[in-house]
């Protein structure tokens, strides 16, 4: 069974920097596609970035580009998701999650079939 571990989320003040991890286990995820996503306080959860685990097209939020980036390690099966600049506007509980490789990276919570349980982001003003 696949499983998804989310870390790395903490307190940090603006314009800070924090770097996520999501190791993954269970499954073979070079023809996975893996995203993170966000859920603010009061609002829904939204696509962040997304990346083709075995060719490394990556995607991104235009409130995050310039200023996020994701990445995975093959040999450790782990996604990561490096935030600088960090805004309060920053402030969610991020999960990553894992979608088939058909499709190509989606925006849309429903085309994932796994997620993590979160870890909490908070950016102070």
């Amino acid at each position: 069974q696949v499983q998804l571990v989310e870390s790395g989320g903490g307190l940090v003040q603006a314009g800070g920097s924090l770097r996520l991890s999501c190791a993954a286990s269970g499954g073979t995820f070079s023809r996975s596609i893996l995203g993170w996503f966000r859920q603010p306080p009061g609002k829904e959860r939204e696509f962040v970035a997304g990346i083709i685990w075995r060719v490394y097209e990556t995607s991104y939020a235009n409130s995050v580009k310039g200023r996020f980036t994701i990445s995975r390690d093959n040999a450790e099966n782990t996604g990561y998701l490096q935030m600088n600049s960090l805004k309060p506007e920053d402030t969610a509980l991020y999960y990553c999650a894992l979608k088939p490789y058909g499709g190509g990276i989606s925006p849309r919570l429903g085309d994932y079939n796994y997620w993590g349980q979160g870890t909490q982001v908070t950016v102070s003003s």
